[in-house]
């Protein structure tokens, strides 16, 4: 487990900004759209916890959904193209390769699948979690300059780039920000978006602004994109 770091608890401020506009019709036109925003703020408490160093790479995944290896040029890259729901799969697989009991009882109704939070497998970090990680006890947007941390727009090349190869942040995390996308475990907002899930930290194709420790988006449960990855966590090591 030298891939996982151990996170003392502690509590984190989470905000972000909902539209207040309200729908129009069934086809969800906007009375007058993105002009309302309302900043929400809340405060969580987070439990200890281990977190992987760097986002599941295309090696690992293959590995363990397919049980095969993969060219070594590709190898250390993110996975991509992933959904959420790609991502609890690979967490169940994985824990049971490991003889772990699985965090997930997976349903069709991608809402309704459940977290067994007693369970010592794999799993996505909370949206909380996944905030305080990526800070690691820092106060701003990005724990270093972006050039030092982060693959963006700027300096990607239009590209995903090997794991591991820009400096950390302080509890030795890696591609927090940048790089690719991060799924959570969390739904964004039931009454306004149904099974959206929430994913974190920006890109490789996103602009400088669109990559820190408090960039969040949200998207559907089978959402597939080439700068979209995800992380893994342990409650119980």
């Amino acid at each position: 487990m030298d891939l996982m770091v151990s996170i003392k608890g502690g509590t984190i401020e989470l905000r972000d900004f909902h539209n207040t506009d309200k729908w129009l019709s069934t086809d969800y036109t906007l009375s007058n759209p993105g002009s309302n925003k309302e900043a929400i703020t809340w405060t969580e408490t987070i439990e200890p916890f281990h977190v992987m160093k760097y986002p599941v790479t295309r090696q690992l995944y293959h590995f363990v959904m397919h049980e095969e290896e993969i060219e070594p040029s590709v190898s250390k890259l993110p996975i991509t193209e992933v959904s959420w729901m790609d991502a609890i799969a690979f967490c169940n697989e994985l824990s049971r390769k490991l003889d772990r009991t699985e965090c997930y009882t997976i349903t069709n109704e991608s809402e309704n699948t459940i977290y067994n939070k007693t369970a010592n497998g794999f799993r996505l970090l909370s949206d909380a979690e996944w905030q305080y990680a990526c800070k690691a006890g820092t106060a701003g947007y990005r724990y270093a300059r972006i050039d030092q941390i982060a693959w963006y727009q700027e300096n990607s090349n239009g590209t995903v780039h090997r794991v591991g190869q820009l400096l950390p942040n302080p509890w030795g995390l890696y591609d927090m920000i940048g790089n690719v996308w991060e799924w959570c475990w969390d739904l964004y907002d039931t009454e306004r978006y149904g099974n959206y899930r929430v994913f974190r930290g920006g890109s490789w194709a996103e602009v400088e602004n669109n990559c820190g420790s408090t960039s969040r988006r949200k998207s559907m449960p089978d959402f597939k994109i080439d700068d979209l990855g995800f992380r893994i966590a342990l409650t119980n090591p």
